[in-house]
């Protein structure tokens, strides 16, 4: 794993005035671009690409819907250098629709951890009266928080701040929280 998976802290960003697919910047503590990653237009199964630069000629992860449309969705995380299979990120359908909760699984589809919003009561007004306030989600190995994902008040630009600090114990693989953060940030562009 480079030393580009090795930070505490990220912020991804969508990239406006994006007409057809979606694509996101993701910066390391410094500000400087540590991935970049898109999302391919036109496709049946969402198919997430993530490179170490805006040239995307070195692509670090792949992350792939296994099917077409899915309350339940499940995303495959692989590492395309190594073709090893990092995880998955499954959604838990219906109750993601009350309050957004998705399953943290490993490379047996094992359930590992969790990815919970913060309240029920702030996930029902959002969706029902106003996305006034930005999102925050936890994400727990177990019963241990391992990271954050926070999301900033901006009406025209999706961003969140990815927090591994809580993970003392480095129980979350750093790659499999960044494909959650792009999916979060992927998904909650499309609510």
């Amino acid at each position: 794993m480079t030393e580009r998976f090795e930070h505490q802290t990220y912020l991804v960003r969508r990239k406006i005035l994006k007409i057809f697919g979606a694509a996101f910047h993701i910066y390391d503590p410094d500000g400087n671009v540590a991935f970049y990653s898109k999302l391919k237009a036109f496709k049946m199964k969402e198919d997430i690409r993530v490179y170490t630069g805006e040239d995307m000629q070195e692509e670090v992860l792949v992350i792939q819907a296994r099917k077409i449309l899915d309350i339940s969705a499940a995303y495959d995380v692989a590492d395309p250098t190594t073709n090893e299979k990092v995880g998955v990120l499954k959604r838990k359908g219906i109750k993601s629709i009350m309050k957004d909760e998705w399953i943290f699984m490993d490379a047996n589809d094992q359930e590992i951890g969790l990815i919970k919003e913060d309240s029920t009561f702030f996930a029902l007004f959002r969706r029902f009266i106003s996305s006034i306030i930005p999102q925050t989600y936890h994400g727990y190995i177990g019963d241990n928080m391992v990271c954050t994902f926070k999301q900033n008040f901006n009406p025209f630009v999706m961003k969140i701040n990815l927090d591994f600090s809580p993970d003392t114990n480095n129980l979350l693989d750093r790659r499999l929280g960044i494909a959650a953060a792009v999916l979060l940030t992927a998904i909650e562009g499309k609510q």
